[in-house]
């Protein structure tokens, strides 16, 4: 892995911005169901459920780790954009964008994430660059489990742009 293989970590007046891009060889509507419906999304990311309107309920159920994504989507634009915080009850908001390009041949995603300035942002990112992963294995047929070595590399990356070691 080289660094040209994962996103920017940043600072911000309130945390952290992550910012993880994909060119992907499917059409935005591949890649968006994939994102939003429920047996696609349990391929890559964890089972869940999103409401598909402003104010629509979010449940993702990550059971490996305890967390649980309980929130309401924030803005939406069918195909194009679909945002809400990553977050659950009283917990701090992460706001998070996933954001579709048409590209030549395919899909550029952006998935902007918004951190509180206490997490540990690089551990966020990483794990969003393994789940990245495999949501490229789940469009091309061919699901992987939660990529590991990926997610260490990922991780010592992100520190090195915020200076840490």
């Amino acid at each position: 892995m080289s660094t040209a293989d994962i996103g920017t970590l940043q600072r911000t007046p309130t945390g952290f911005e992550g910012r993880l891009t994909r060119q992907f060889d499917h059409d935005a509507a591949a890649v968006w169901r994939m994102l939003t419906e429920p047996q696609a999304m349990a391929q890559w990311l964890a089972p869940g459920s999103i409401e598909l309107r402003v104010g629509g309920a979010v449940r993702i159920d990550f059971a490996d780790s305890g967390t649980v994504i309980d929130s309401r989507v924030t803005a939406l634009e069918p195909a194009r954009v679909l945002a809400y915080s990553w977050s659950s009850g009283s917990e701090p908001e992460r706001p998070m964008r996933w954001e579709l390009t048409p590209a030549a041949g395919g899909t550029t995603l952006t998935l902007t994430l918004q951190i509180p300035g206490n997490e540990d942002a690089a551990k966020a990112c990483a794990g969003f660059e393994g789940h990245l992963d495999m949501l490229l294995g789940a469009l091309e047929g061919v699901p992987i489990k939660f990529p590991f070595q990926r997610f260490l590399q990922a991780r010592g990356e992100y520190n090195a742009q915020l200076g840490q070691p």
